[in-house]
């Protein structure tokens, strides 16, 4: 498997720094989004789109943890129960970037920027844990 030492001396797959890559675009499109989903409707009631931004953000850095768990976990059951939660938490993401793509802003031009990075995620993600 491909390893890169990270900052603390620790050895990290190809997949936990394009989980990395993903948290920081799912950061910058929450940004950019989030003014225009937060003001209320004409009906006074909120976009129901706000709650996504923070959904991709929130599952990014869930990724980033369940990947570094998985790849220092001693016990195969363990182990496998965090493989599965990052296939989860990627289907959750890649589903609540279409959703956003509905939204009533101009941010959602940058969606399809993180779609094509999940799904090179997807790949990596496949050799990933035929390795673990």
């Amino acid at each position: 498997m491909n390893h890169s030492v990270g900052n603390q001396g620790r050895r990290y797959s190809a997949l936990y720094f394009k989980a990395q890559e993903i948290m920081k675009i799912s950061r910058r499109i929450s940004d950019y989004l989030t003014p225009d989903l937060a003001s209320l409707n004409e009906n006074g009631s909120e976009s129901r789109y706000v709650y996504f931004t923070g959904d991709i953000i929130r599952q990014s850095q869930s990724l980033i943890w369940n990947i570094s768990k998985a790849e220092n976990e001693f016990f195969q059951d363990s182990r496998s129960r965090y493989i599965s939660s990052v296939s989860k938490l990627t289907d959750r993401l890649f589903r609540n970037c279409e959703n956003l793509e509905y939204a009533n802003s101009d941010g959602k031009e940058f969606l399809p920027i993180l779609r094509k990075e999940l799904l090179k995620f997807r790949k990596l993600q496949r050799t990933w844990r035929l390795t673990l």
